[in-house]
């Protein structure tokens, strides 16, 4: 998604200068391509919005689905209004740090925490830089400012820019647990557990779950081996509570 949206916005004129998202609205023709990827963006947060409710609980459980509302909202207020060009540019600018963290996830889960340190390491410059840097001093200066130059006031403007003042608030408080973390992994040279982590991943319970004492009676190998086995268990005597 973000290589097709970066490509897409490459060959416009407002992703070189924001002032070209408010030229000729609201009379701005829907481009197909611009279409399409509001349609997928707004799939993938709908599903993100169901699925956290069966993924590992989070401390900011809360806040992540306040920022998942908010997300579903914007993205289909700025379609129903043909705000559509600035909407392009903020979707954008929020998958390229997802698209480092997500490789520091699956080096992660590889075992590779030299790989998985480096990523994390620059998905943190890559969400400071672009959520505090670039979104305020790009998004809200054109949203905040250039809008109301460019038409005036207008209610649409509003419940436009609360929303996305609300995601820097998000921005704000997500950006204080990953210093948190990238300062404990320069000082200890590896990532600690997530900040926001209520319960250990299962990978983590695999490795902290002791082993068993007593050593599996060869009787029950696959589960059928031996005359009294049957599916793993013996007809003839009692198991042990470690086994």
């Amino acid at each position: 998604l973000f290589c097709f949206v970066f490509f897409f916005l490459s060959q416009t004129p407002w992703l070189w200068n924001t002032r070209q998202c408010w030229n000729g609205y609201p009379y701005q023709p829907l481009m197909p391509d611009l279409h399409y990827y509001y349609i997928v963006e707004l799939s993938f947060y709908w599903s993100l919005m169901f699925s956290q409710f069966i993924d590992i609980k989070r401390k900011d459980f809360g806040i992540m689905f306040t920022h998942h509302i908010v997300t579903v909202t914007l993205i289909t207020f700025s379609y129903v209004t043909n705000l559509t060009r600035v909407g392009t540019l903020t979707l954008c600018l929020h998958d390229a740090a997802d698209v480092v963290l997500e490789a520091a996830k699956m080096a992660n889960y590889c075992k590779c925490q030299k790989l998985s340190d480096l990523l994390f390491l620059t998905f943190a410059i890559v969400f400071i830089v672009s959520r505090l840097g670039i979104y305020p001093l790009w998004i809200l200066n054109t949203t905040l400012f250039e809008l109301y130059e460019a038409l005036g006031n207008f209610p649409a403007l509003w419940v436009f820019n609360v929303l996305l003042v609300i995601l820097q608030v998000l921005h704000w408080f997500w950006s204080y647990l990953i210093i948190k973390a990238a300062y404990k992994a320069i000082s200890k040279g590896k990532v600690a557990k997530d900040d926001r982590s209520d319960i250990e991943s299962s990978s983590d319970e695999e490795e902290t779950v002791p082993r068993s004492k007593t050593p599996h009676s060869t009787i029950t190998t696959n589960g059928t081996g031996g005359a009294n086995g049957t599916n793993g268990y013996l007809t003839g005597g009692t198991c042990s509570e470690e086994h």
